[in-house]
């Protein structure tokens, strides 16, 4: 069976995260995704090295189930390749700023002279317009700008997530935008401009507490772990380790009173509503506190999970990858690439079809591991190849 997207072709122009894993997305689900970076590799490729040539594992997160092409649009040799490929796609994938886009001649208006029929999803740090737009940036400054960064620090310093959360956001934002512009052409025969960018995500995530600042002025304070809209919602020290509780609405926290051995708490005027109990927090934390202190991590979760609370432990990395459930769920494939010491453990489609084929088909291609065959198919002669080539082009 094929699957869902076979026939649609995907050009991935993309950087880094948020355009490759949203042309990844595509791929997982049968499009055919060519990957064209500049003729050294573009530098996401080497993000996190694991392999003998600097291969990276962000490239091989974002980058199974693709082709290679290497070129340089800028060339003006390359210009005629651009125009075919343009011509024969369906979905064009750019992240880049639009002086820059305009410069590659890679803007929408360009490549929509010369198919009208394609999807152009654009991705940028700050979007098309306002004063930011010609900005460049990465994932920590949607982290930083959207105030999600502060609230996420202490007194002491602000913390921004290692996981780049805004640009995997941007992706599966992206990826929406492009089957939604991809099903409007069923019916109307046009291609469109889709686009999303890294501050929109970061600020669409941070939905609730710019709402609750713009309408109530509470002027959070950075407070770690602690949760700022119910308690105890905290990580806490085990004897052996570190668990994440959150307990969230009246039937949890009267269980969870009961097994902290204070049932006289559920009538507790002080601890009525989630937002009083987090505005008590020291006292409710104190005492959940000195709960985990005399046991053990997996004592404090059997217990907590007999009582259907929600918590968890802490994991290192490790331990992710030992843990059961994470094992059987299958969540990520080994994969063979060609430098690497062994295979690498790549995510696999985060959504499951029950009846559409979907996953990792194919691993991560090699740097220009399929120029000749793609120009090939775009009717380019060996002698027209090895002028490209001659003239830096590809």
């Amino acid at each position: 069976m094929s699957g869902v997207l076979e026939g649609i072709r995907v050009l991935d122009f993309g950087r880094y995260i948020a355009g490759p894993y949203c042309a990844t997305m595509l791929a997982d689900f049968g499009a055919e995704v060519i990957r064209i970076e500049k003729r050294g590799g573009s530098e996401d490729r080497f993000t996190l090295a694991l392999g003998s040539d600097g291969t990276g594992a962000r490239f091989l997160q974002v980058a199974r189930n693709k082709k290679s092409l290497t070129l340089d649009p800028g060339k003006p040799a390359a210009r005629e390749v651009v125009r075919r490929l343009v011509a024969s796609a369906d979905v064009v994938i750019v992240t880049m700023p639009l002086p820059a886009l305009r410069a590659a001649g890679l803007d929408y208006e360009t490549l929509a002279a010369i198919n009208p029929r394609a999807v152009y999803t654009m991705i940028s740090a700050f979007g098309s317009d306002g004063p930011y737009s010609e900005r460049i940036g990465f994932d920590v400054l949607g982290q930083a700008m959207s105030g999600a960064m502060y609230i996420s620090g202490d007194e002491r310093r602000p913390a921004r997530l290692q996981v780049p959360y805004v640009d995997f956001s941007t992706a599966l934002f992206a990826t929406v935008g492009t089957l939604t512009a991809l099903m409007e052409r069923q019916r109307s025969g046009q291609g469109q401009m889709v686009e999303a960018s890294l501050f929109t995500s970061a600020v669409t995530l941070n939905n609730a507490f710019l709402m609750e600042q713009d309408l109530l002025h509470p002027d959070h304070k950075p407070q770690g772990n602690r949760g700022f809209q119910t308690a105890p919602n905290d990580a806490f020290q085990t004897r052996d380790g570190w668990i994440v509780v959150m307990v969230l609405g009246a039937p949890l926290f009267a269980r969870w009173a009961e097994l902290m051995g204070v049932p006289e708490w559920v009538d507790d005027p002080r601890y009525a509503t989630d937002q009083l109990r987090a505005d008590h927090a020291d006292v409710i934390g104190a005492r959940m506190a000195e709960w985990c202190h005399r046991r053990t991590t997996a004592e404090s979760l059997a217990e907590l999970e007999r009582a259907r609370i929600p918590a968890g432990p802490v994991y290192t990395p490790q331990q992710v990858l030992d843990d059961p459930h994470f094992q059987e769920r299958q969540i990520l494939k080994r994969v063979d690439y060609p430098t690497l010491p062994g295979p690498a453990l790549v995510s696999d489609t985060p959504v499951r079809l029950s009846r559409s084929p979907h996953g990792i088909r194919q691993r991560p291609p090699l740097l220009g591991e399929h120029t000749e065959q793609i120009l090939n198919e775009l009717g380019f002669g060996s002698e027209e190849i090895e002028a490209l080539r001659k003239a830096r082009a590809i």
